[in-house]
């Protein structure tokens, strides 16, 4: 079984397509998961704030899935909020759909394990990368692993992401 092509039926079967404008909230820091969603068109980001600044810490655009995880996974409110940096058309599915989708198979529970590997250990890899990695090594590395990043999100986002300056960033660009 494909888990990715199971995914995708599920979200055109049992999803709720929803467009939100640049700047509207999927969920705010606090709140509490119920849904993963499917990026169709736009982007998303996740960030939080800390002292005076927000601090984006994930993206979703076209052909990504984003939620809250640990809020979606524990139950417990959310440590960040997730907004539209530009119009975006999405699918949500509820968490009971998704959990009964997953927990149909042997197959589908072994995609999603896949999955969820996957995002730790690119969780690790960020965290690694703002730990050791100077700026300029920072953006090669984010640029190995999304070289489409800068086509779907705004230099300023990036900046953030990269615990950079917006000018610090272009000036390593340009280097």
């Amino acid at each position: 079984m494909d888990f990715k092509a199971d995914l995708t039926t599920l979200f055109k079967v049992e999803g709720k397509e929803k467009i939100i404008s640049k700047g509207e909230y999927l969920l705010r820091e606090g709140e509490i998961e119920h849904h993963i969603y499917y990026v169709m068109t736009g982007a998303i980001r996740a960030f939080l704030f800390s002292e005076n600044e927000d601090i984006t810490i994930r993206f979703g655009y076209e052909g990504s899935v984003i939620n809250s995880l640990a809020s979606f996974i524990t139950g417990e409110p959310s440590a960040f909020s997730l907004q539209a940096i530009r119009k975006t058309s999405l699918i949500s599915i509820r968490k009971q759909s998704f959990e009964s989708f997953i927990f149909q198979n042997l197959d589908r529970m072994s995609g999603y394990t896949a999955l969820l590997e996957q995002t730790i250990v690119q969780q690790i890899d960020r965290e690694n990368d703002l730990l050791t990695s100077s700026p300029s090594e920072r953006l090669k590395r984010v640029m190995q692993r999304s070289p489409d990043l800068f086509q779907h999100i705004p230099l300023k986002y990036i900046a953030s992401y990269l615990r950079m300056t917006p000018e610090t960033l272009s000036r390593i660009r340009k280097s």
